[in-house]
């Protein structure tokens, strides 16, 4: 899939397409590596949540990030376009990335709509954590410029970029995104072919669920778990404290659809937190209360 690196992707102009937790997160990041950055979410009532969450991202990185606090996380933030007309956002975009929810026939009726509105040049990457690029890359319009680039939660501290193309995938475009991701701060994580789950949640996924196996199975409380992986491995942080980072309605829905044994773990989590309002970090409680 790869050739040699390129010494610059030549990507100055990016746009992500919604403002999520990640999406969010990836035109931040983006523009504090000095790219010309746009979000793009569906309303303006969006793009208000979205300048909190910049703003917030602006103290965190101050507070995390080496160098963050002389004003370059504020800058950044600054230099953000924020708009709610597609169109407008796609016009001139070197990259498109998008972040929207993990709905098949939405990302696909997305990309082939702005396939209508960006340059014949523009690349075109799928955030998607668990959907295969392929099963979107002919919608794009542009099988041979599209791929998925995907990112970790808290960006900032979780800096790798997964990058997987198709067997359609532009060799030279897969190759310049590796490098624009080395540019945004990233380490790139090269995915020679297509697989479900990509590096991280391949490893991630089955950990996680054995841990939920271990509590919801009456076993040994969540904390107990966590002590054991972390003492045991020298971990900063237990896979209870993982899924309360990712937030538990996303590895709900995912169980729900799995086979038997998981739909039984995904009614435990509702059940017992998400029901009760203990969703993660973000709700201020999950397995553990913040």
């Amino acid at each position: 899939m790869t050739q040699s690196a390129p010494t610059t992707s030549s990507i100055e102009r990016v746009t992500v397409l919604g403002t999520g937790v990640l999406g969010a997160q990836i035109a931040f990041q983006s523009a504090y590596s000095g790219k010309q950055v746009t979000a793009y979410d569906i309303s303006e009532e969006a793009l208000d949540k979205a300048r909190g969450t910049f703003d917030g991202l602006v103290a965190t990185y101050a507070k995390e990030v080496p160098g963050a606090a002389d004003g370059k996380a504020q800058a950044a933030r600054d230099s953000l376009t924020l708009t709610a007309d597609l169109q407008a956002a796609v016009a001139d975009a070197d990259l498109v990335i998008e972040a929207i929810p993990e709905v098949v026939d939405l990302k696909r009726g997305t990309f082939a709509k702005i396939n209508e509105f960006a340059p014949a040049a523009t690349i075109f990457a799928t955030n998607s954590s668990t959907l295969l690029p392929s099963a979107i890359s002919d919608a794009s319009g542009r099988e041979d410029r599209f791929l998925a680039l995907h990112f970790a939660n808290q960006i900032w501290r979780a800096n790798t970029a997964e990058v997987m193309g198709t067997p359609k995938t532009d060799p030279a475009v897969f190759d310049r995104v590796v490098q624009f991701a080395s540019e945004i701060g990233m380490v790139p994580v090269p995915i020679h072919k297509e697989k479900a789950g990509y590096v991280l949640n391949s490893l991630l996924v089955p950990f996680l669920g054995a841990a939920l196996e271990l509590a919801a199975g009456g076993y040994a409380e969540p904390k107990d778990v966590d002590n054991v992986w972390r003492i045991g491995t020298g971990a900063p942080l237990g896979p209870f404290q993982l899924y309360d980072i990712i937030g538990l309605v996303t590895p709900y829905n995912i169980m729900s659809h799995g086979d038997a044994d998981a739909r039984k773990l995904a009614e435990w989590l509702k059940v017992n937190y998400i029901d009760k309002g203990k969703t993660g970090l973000a709700a201020g409680e999950g397995f553990y209360q913040y």
